[in-house]
């Protein structure tokens, strides 16, 4: 496996970045629009749309470094546009992202199958959840609002991250747009 980025896994995970931050940055939208009618820690559940990024890009580049990149750009851009959480996504994207991506490292970024993302995406999920845990609700109690808002996107984040990152990746492939990457070489065994 040749681990060397080309031309086109940096264009591409740069698209899939700069969309996701304009997505990001309408989910913060909704996380403090309507869905601030929803009480943490049940929101949580809609949490899974900000790791995507991070198992998308590093199940179709699969790269080592992808899922850092493609999730840390998509929060620089999330930031550039004008997110509420301001700089601080600057440094939580990253974190996030490292949870995917050393996933894929234990790995050797040799396994892409479903339960590896499923485990990229809770651990993502996991490290988001305990950044916020200390950053944005440390006033708050650990039995009554802390754990549960770090089981539920623990389990947002398998689902919405990580299968839904699969099944993104399914659907991409059969259309061939992934044609010159291995995600597209190996329909079956996405």
């Amino acid at each position: 496996m040749n681990n060397r980025w080309r031309t086109i896994d940096i264009v591409i995970a740069s698209i899939i970045a700069v969309a996701f931050g304009v997505i990001f940055w309408a989910w913060g939208l909704l996380w403090n629009g309507p869905a601030d009618a929803i009480p943490l820690p049940g929101r949580a559940v809609l949490y899974g749309v900000w790791l995507v990024p991070a198992v998308l890009g590093a199940l179709i580049i699969r790269k080592p470094g992808a899922a850092f990149y493609t999730l840390s750009l998509a929060s620089l851009v999330s930031v550039a546009i004008g997110v509420s959480w301001g700089w601080t996504i600057v440094v939580q994207g990253p974190l996030e992202a490292l949870g995917a991506e050393l996933i894929f490292a234990a790995f050797a970024y040799k396994v892409y199958r479903l339960p590896v993302a499923l485990l990229a995406g809770a651990t993502a999920g996991v490290v988001a959840a305990v950044y916020d845990a200390f950053v944005w609700y440390g006033g708050t109690s650990w039995a009554t609002m802390r754990i549960p808002y770090i089981l539920i996107t623990g389990v947002s984040a398998l689902v919405i991250a990580g299968l839904g990152s699969v099944l993104l990746t399914r659907a991409l492939a059969q259309t061939g747009v992934l044609d010159r990457f291995p995600a597209g070489r190996s329909r079956a065994l996405v």
